[in-house]
Parts: structure tokens; C-alpha cells; sequence
């Protein structure tokens, strides 16, 4: 199987367009071809392609693109775009997690595993008990860290759409900032909650779930009081996954893993 290599710029049905004649790509292969970012680049290298060698690569947009390296520099790596394929490997509802940070590296294992279970965002939260505190440059360097953990997994499970983390906020700015409601807001607590599933419509039938969800998850020792108070106000409702307590860093992909099992309805 090619690698799959995320790009950042836009790839274009115009960078086909010298291989629109067939006789013309085989003459002059490299007049659509151009370099890679220096991660993909990084990758390429490693993995030691050659010219002619298949990679695939994808930009975001949902296509992916089967491509040919042309070119081995030191630094530099060369590709050229052969055919693009449309693909759809998301899941129905639009699942966000909103997530109060847990200590040490435990957020990466977050980021990853809820890229590979389909999610399509991450907020990065700061409540009143967070043990993890970010902010200014130092937020905005594990941001970009998280996110490139988010590439990393979409390389790797077959996602065309990267996950995307959204920059640190506390958890009371945020909640003043969402917009009203606009599909299921489920707040993750052992606390006057229902079971996950009586949230589905229709458990059964995978068809009627939400078309976007939004998942509070809050910290190892819990959101406070005021803070749950304050999210069911701002339209969440409770919800609890079992009658044990998961960790801070389970409970939000547990959720996840549920959404995407129902789904296929396995």
C-alpha cells in the first residue's frame, strides 16, 4: 500500500491539467510536478521511495490523490499528480469533543485515538480543577503539536480530513461563546444523567443520529458543580456511559467508540 502523506497546499484538478493527453504526461512528466513540504518530504525520504515510486497524498479537502515521485533530493522531494479519488470516510454525525485537559502527555493519546474514531474537532479546555494550565505562546505550541499528532493519525487510519483542534480556552469562555445549539450537546457526568444511548433517537437505526454532537468531557477530579450547572444551561445534557467512573482521558473516546460502533450498527 502507497504512504499516505498529508499536504498542506491546496491540490488542484489544475495541476492536472499537462496530463489532460496521455502522450503528452509521458514525454513530459515533470511539467505538473512540485515539491513536497518538508514533513511529507521527511517521510518520503525515510521509507527511502525512489522516482517512480506511488505515494498518496490528501490536503484536507476529502479527495485524495494518487501521485508518482519524480525527484530525490537531499532536501527535496519531488512528486507529480496522476488521478484524484473521492472518498468518503467520516462519520454521519459531526462529533466534537470538548475536552478539559488532563495532566502529563495524556492529550495526545486523545488527539490521536479521536482522529483515528472520527471525530472531526478537539477543544481544549481549562475548568477550575484542571491540573493543566496553557496559555499565550505556550498554548499555541502544544496546539500546533497536538495538531500535527492529528495529521499524524489521518496518515495512518485512512482519514482524508484531519481532525482539527481548536486553540486552549477556559471552559467559561468558551461555554459564553457557543452559538445555539445546533444538534446534540451531551455533558459527560455521573451526575442526574441517562444512559448514552437513550440520547440516540433511535438506537437501532443509525440513520436518525444526530447530525452533529457535541461532547463536554471535564477532568480527573471532575467539573465543579457550577461548571456542569453552566453547561445545562447552555443546552448539554447529562449523560453517563456505565456505572464505573473512566478516566479523563477514556470517557471522551469511549463516547466516540459508541457513536461510531452505532453507526455501522456493529
Amino acid at each position: 500500500m502507497p504512504a499516505r502523506l498529508f499536504v498542506e497546499p491546496p491540490l488542484r484538478l489544475a495541476d492536472l491539467a499537462d496530463l489532460a493527453d496521455p502522450a503528452a504526461a509521458a514525454t513530459s512528466p515533470s511539467s505538473a510536478d512540485f515539491s513536497l513540504p518538508p514533513g511529507a518530504a521527511r517521510h518520503v525520504q525515510v521509507l527511502r521511495l525512489q522516482p517512480g515510486d506511488a505515494v498518496t497524498l490528501f490536503d484536507g479537502s476529502g479527495d485524495e490523490w494518487t501521485a508518482e515521485v519524480t525527484a530525490m533530493g537531499r532536501s527535496d522531494v519531488r512528486v507529480v499528480l496522476r488521478e484524484r479519488h473521492v472518498v468518503d470516510r467520516e462519520l454521519r454525525s459531526a462529533v466534537t469533543l470538548a475536552v478539559v485537559m488532563p495532566a502529563n502527555d495524556r492529550m495526545d493519546g486523545i488527539v490521536e485515538k479521536a482522529c483515528e474514531l472520527g471525530a472531526v474537532a478537539i477543544q481544549p479546555l481549562m475548568s477550575e480543577r484542571s491540573v493543566l494550565r496553557l496559555t499565550g505562546d505556550r498554548a499555541e505550541k502544544k496546539r500546533a503539536h497536538w495538531q500535527g499528532v492529528a495529521i499524524a493519525a489521518a496518515e495512518q487510519c485512512g482519514r482524508t480530513r484531519p481532525l482539527q483542534v481548536a486553540p486552549v480556552k477556559t471552559l467559561a469562555a468558551w461555554l459564553a461563546e457557543l452559538n445555539a445549539a445546533d444538534g446534540a450537546r451531551w455533558l459527560l457526568s455521573p451526575v442526574a444523567a441517562q444512559p448514552l444511548s437513550a440520547r440516540m433517537r433511535s438506537p437501532t437505526d443509525p440513520s436518525t443520529a444526530p447530525s452533529a454532537i457535541l461532547v463536554l468531557s471535564g477532568p480527573e477530579g471532575g467539573l465543579s458543580e457550577a461548571e456542569e450547572n453552566a453547561a445545562r444551561a447552555r443546552g448539554f445534557e447529562a449523560v453517563k456511559l456505565g456505572p464505573r467512573i473512566l478516566r479523563a482521558d477514556t470517557a471522551p473516546l469511549a463516547v466516540l467508540g459508541w457513536v461510531a460502533l452505532n453507526e455501522t450498527g456493529a
